[in-house]
């Protein structure tokens, strides 16, 4: 008998008879003699829906009273889930995050989990009944509801199933497992077997969303097995682990792509200590996330400084990055929201010399500018105009054979 977390998309619940669907699928992991618990999300489009409905109320959107809102979509879906089960003559108890003894940090609408109590989880398991967990939700230590951001219920699932040492965490998602790119994209691209903790971290981190970055995190802090699979059918997915040698197999595994992105760029920043600090402690302060940072050569002890940003955060960055400017004596600022983000990931980056230049050889063969360029151990990323991201996802696809992995 093996203990399972799982976790079911929003598609995955988007109509009773998905439920239905995902019900028969949790009743039959029960009577195969397994522990489970499952994690779901919102049903369809109900959280932009909810968005929607707020936004209809006036331009003042307390994140406080919005994770009240936006955290209801999950209830709903967790206790129909249970009833359909209870329905299938099959055990079942639905819980919020909270009843679940999931605990959060107090960043309304990007929270993040401190702490899972699993008595009651555990409790309900020694009844033998199925655990539905209203995902992307927690509580803060004042006791309000938080929600732990787009895709959090990834993240509430790995943390359970980390919290539980469960065998194995399972997410049903649309897709039936990590592709080499995305396949609306690349038609040809490959669904990988295995991935390695780091490289999915990479991918998810710079746009794949497959999986939330958070949730890869919390797998490879603890150790937790996770396969992501299709809940529309039964075939093998792909198994997220801590693979060893993978870099000897392929140099690059899969090419990312993300439209969440901004850019801004600051003109003569004054090239003396502390100015770095203010400008990206101001974006903090208002939990605005900076992704890539370059600054120009110094010209007359000033330089310019750019970064990227999400590009849902933009509107929030603007009047920030105004004040900073007058601040810091800077003589100006610009930015825009017409760029992209196009990225390669593979662990065998890290002994194999040349890649980069391979990447950046592709995008120039086809007179695609870089705009700014970020690397690591095992990724490179570049900023592109978002006009070309499709046509450099293809051209990067192509040149490192990514249609050829097995």
């Amino acid at each position: 008998m093996a203990l399972l977390v799982t976790k079911f998309g929003g598609t995955s619940v988007a109509s009773l008879e998905r439920i239905k669907n995902v019900a028969l699928r949790l009743k039959d992991m029960k009577e195969k003699g397994n522990d489970v618990v499952a994690v779901v999300s919102a049903m369809g489009d109900t959280t932009d829906e909810l968005i929607d409905l707020a936004k209809l109320t006036g331009d003042n959107l307390a994140p406080r009273e919005m994770d009240m809102l936006l955290s209801t979509g999950e209830q709903q879906s967790a206790a129909l889930l249970a009833l359909t089960l209870q329905n299938m003559n099959c055990d079942a108890i639905s819980l919020t995050g909270w009843q679940a003894g999931i605990k959060s940090d107090d960043k309304h609408s990007k929270a993040k989990i401190s702490e899972i109590n699993t008595e009651r989880l555990r409790a309900e398991l020694a009844k033998g009944r199925i655990v539905i967990v209203a995902g992307f939700q927690g509580i803060s230590p004042c006791g309000d509801i938080t929600t732990l951001g787009r895709g959090g219920s990834d993240t509430t699932a790995v943390a359970i199933a980390a919290a539980l040492k469960a065998d194995r965490c399972l997410i049903f998602t649309d897709v039936d497992g990590v592709y080499t790119a995305d396949p609306r994209i690349v038609p040809e691209a490959r669904k990988l077997s295995q991935i390695s903790y780091e490289e999915m971290l990479e991918m998810a981190s710079l746009g794949a969303g497959v999986l939330q970055s958070r949730s890869v995190e919390f797998a490879m802090l603890y150790g937790v097995d996770v396969e992501v699979l299709s809940s529309f059918n039964f075939n093998p997915g792909t198994l997220v682990t801590e693979v060893k040698n993978m870099e000897k197999q392929r140099v690059v595994c899969g090419v990312a792509d993300d439209r969440n992105c901004a850019r801004f760029a600051l003109f003569d920043v004054p090239d003396v200590p502390g100015i770095a600090m203010k400008i990206f402690k101001a974006l903090a302060k208002e939990n605005i996330n900076v992704d890539m940072v370059i600054q120009s050569a110094m010209r007359d002890n000033r330089n310019d400084i750019a970064f990227t940003i999400e590009r849902d955060d933009l509107k929030r960055a603007v009047p920030v990055v105004q004040k900073v400017v007058k601040e810091i004596s800077a003589s100006g600022f610009s930015y825009a929201d017409d760029v992209a983000k196009v990225s390669i990931v593979g662990a065998g980056m890290q002994t194999n010399p040349g890649v980069a230049a391979d990447m950046f050889e592709a995008l120039a063969e086809e007179n695609i500018n870089i705009h700014m360029i970020s690397t690591s151990e095992i990724k490179v990323s570049c900023v592109i105009d978002e006009k070309e991201l499709e046509k450099a996802v293809r051209v990067l696809h192509k040149k490192f054979e990514l249609d050829k992995i097995e």
